[in-house]
């Protein structure tokens, strides 16, 4: 299965998804599901890497963990990410994002993600195999 990213509904927000076929490749196509919720992530350039850590007691709230992480690194640098490397040791994780500064322009930024929420927050593995990491961020 080729890792990637999709958007789920809810109401009032953006259902985030990566899939993949290990969990670390499911959070990157999670934060690049983040991107895509702001603009299309073809148009942001990988120049610039940023280095980000975080721990959480289980899976799923690492997730939400790290995805809280790169919204912070959005926010504070006004940036946007278009490229990820994750790896992950028990409950911490370690991860580098490439991207660049946004544009308004070229970016076109359609929201703005204010964070990870717990709502349909899920970390797991499927029968074939493959892994799924999702949650709902607050737009």
């Amino acid at each position: 299965m080729t890792a990637r990213w999709e958007h789920f509904p809810h109401p009032a927000d953006v259902g985030v998804r990566g899939l993949g076929d290990s969990k670390a490749a499911a959070f990157e196509q999670a934060a690049l599901a983040v991107t895509a919720a702001v603009c299309p992530p073809e148009a942001v350039r990988a120049l610039a890497a940023v280095d980000i850590r975080c721990r959480a007691a289980d899976d799923e709230l690492l997730l939400a963990a790290w995805l809280n992480a790169l919204v912070y690194e959005m926010a504070t640098r006004r940036m946007l990410f278009s490229r990820f490397e994750v790896r992950l040791d028990g409950g911490a994780l370690t991860a580098r994002a490439w991207g660049e500064p946004v544009d308004p322009a070229r970016h076109r930024p359609a929201v703005e993600v204010k964070g990870a929420t717990l709502t349909e927050l899920s970390v797991r593995r499927s029968p074939e195999g493959r892994w799924l990491a999702q949650c709902v961020v607050d737009v």
